[in-house]
């Protein structure tokens, strides 16, 4: 005859020392996910990325390259010392819609690893909107003037922002996880950067 097997001992008869032991098994389990994912980083002020970990692209190049392709002038912002871009494309407002309007964008990256993206468009202010914000788009919460620029803020108090204003005839948009500043920034940028004349 064979003994039974031994039962669980009932919850109420755990001791604090199993529950330490416990606690002490799951962190150890963290570290080491985090420290084998390295995903564990603490952001007071947002989310953020590794400029190094990125492309980075030549954006006065590649906008001089595609201003003979869309039908408005481009800008190529002056942007502050250390920031870099990563990406630089175009396309429709909406690709479905091939008369939605063209839109150029251009991501930069801050030297604090904030992501900022400007959209240069021929396209209407709520269509831009749309393709940033989705379907429901987003509550406007004010305006703000950079340099006699004015742009009407979009979004809720916890999303990233979205800037929408016009010069000369171009929509522009800016959005992402930067500061107030780093906003301004690319705006008075974008004022003070070099013209490319329309194709």
């Amino acid at each position: 005859m064979t003994d039974p097997a031994p039962r669980k001992p009932p919850r109420s008869a755990m001791t604090v020392r199993d529950m330490i032991v416990a606690i002490g098994v799951l962190v150890l389990v963290v570290l080491v996910i985090g420290g084998v994912t390295r995903g564990c980083a603490f952001a007071p002020g947002g989310p953020s990325v590794d400029p190094s970990a990125l492309p980075v692209v030549d954006a006065p190049a590649e906008l001089r390259a595609l201003a003979g392709d869309v039908p408005f002038a481009l800008r190529v912002p002056a942007v502050p010392p250390g920031w870099r871009s990563n990406a630089v494309d175009q396309d429709r407002v909406d690709p479905a819609d091939p008369a939605s309007g063209r839109v150029v964008r251009t991501g930069y990256l801050t030297p604090e690893g904030r992501y900022l993206r400007l959209v240069q468009s021929d396209g209407t202010e709520e269509a831009l909107l749309v393709s940033e914000a989705g379907a429901g788009g987003a509550p406007a919460r004010g305006t703000t003037d950079v340099g006699g620029l004015a742009f009407v803020v979009y979004g809720a108090e916890d999303d990233e922002p979205i800037w929408i204003g016009e010069l000369d005839g171009v929509r522009l948009l800016i959005t992402g996880s930067g500061s107030e500043q780093d906003f301004q920034a690319l705006a008075g940028g974008v004022l003070t950067g070099e013209v490319l004349p329309a194709s």
